[in-house]
């Protein structure tokens, strides 16, 4: 893609982030590597509803400023997502409400229950907390990318990636739809997940028509471990990035996962009544 394509898509997107909720204020970031390898990002403390194509920053992929613009805080995330898969060329980062509140529950969204999630993003697991524009948060997510095509950071927000910006504006937007259909999904009496052999089907599928390869299969999901299908590198992300079962300790409570998203569930229907 060339600079003056990126820095349109990406006001464009950057509009979208806003109109939609998934950004406030200064929230989120979005970023385009080029063909030439150098990054277009939104720049620092500006808002995503209201940039302009001469607002936003150019750096190179050690983050180096090839502009007068400061790129956000963030770029490092971005940067890390593009080193370690030479097919993404594109990055959103946004808060979008019902992805963060899995995220801030401390829950990945890695269960099987729509099909088309499974044909076209996969499960997105959650990252351990990291302090935001440090390396905690890149170290968090690092053990994750090369299998995901989103992630959530605990205490933080979300992230997707793609082929091109669309694509990754697309996969956060389903992460969303996925995340708040599976809140709403509680008030019914709870989710019914697909069973294993639906599964496996449906892998098998989306490799046929191309949405995501076989690096997939070595997603951290519960419900993948449990197919017949195997990761082709037989690679497996480190036990430490699996979505995380309660822990016990000083200071610590613990709780089960359908005790946690009863209490996300409960929160949302208060929230409600009392407005």
């Amino acid at each position: 893609m060339d600079e003056q394509t990126a820095r349109r898509e990406i006001v464009r997107v950057g509009k979208l982030l806003y109109e939609r909720s998934y950004v406030v204020s200064s929230d989120g970031n979005v970023s385009v590597r080029l063909d030439d390898g150098r990054v277009v990002a939104t720049p620092t403390m500006t808002c995503k509803g209201r940039m302009t194509e001469d607002s936003l920053a150019v750096t190179d992929l050690n983050g180096k400023p090839l502009s007068d613009k400061k790129a956000s805080s963030e770029l490092a995330m971005h940067l890390l997502i593009y080193q370690e898969r030479s097919d993404v060329k594109a990055v959103c980062h946004a808060h979008p409400p019902h992805g963060t509140a899995f995220a801030v529950a401390g829950l990945a969204i890695d269960q099987p229950i729509l099909s088309e999630v499974i044909l076209t993003l996969g499960c997105v697991p959650l990252a351990d907390y990291g302090t935001p524009s440090t390396t905690e948060l890149t170290e968090a997510m690092k053990p994750l990318v090369k299998h995901h095509n989103a992630l959530l950071m605990a205490n933080h927000g979300a992230v997707a990636y793609g082929a091109d910006l669309w694509q990754a504006f697309d996969r956060l937007e389903t992460l969303e739809h996925t995340a708040k259909i599976a809140i709403l999904s509680r008030h019914l009496g709870g989710s019914k997940n697909l069973p294993v052999d639906a599964i496996e089907k449906l892998i098998n599928v989306r490799e046929a028509a191309g949405y995501l390869d076989e690096r997939a299969r070595c997603q951290a999901c519960g419900y993948l471990h449990e197919t017949q299908l195997t990761c082709p590198t037989g690679e497996r992300p480190p036990a430490s990035s699996y979505p995380k079962a309660a822990a016990n300790g000083a200071g610590k409570i613990s709780l089960t996962r359908e005790e946690l998203v009863e209490l996300l569930s409960q929160a949302v229907q208060g929230n409600h009544q009392n407005r």
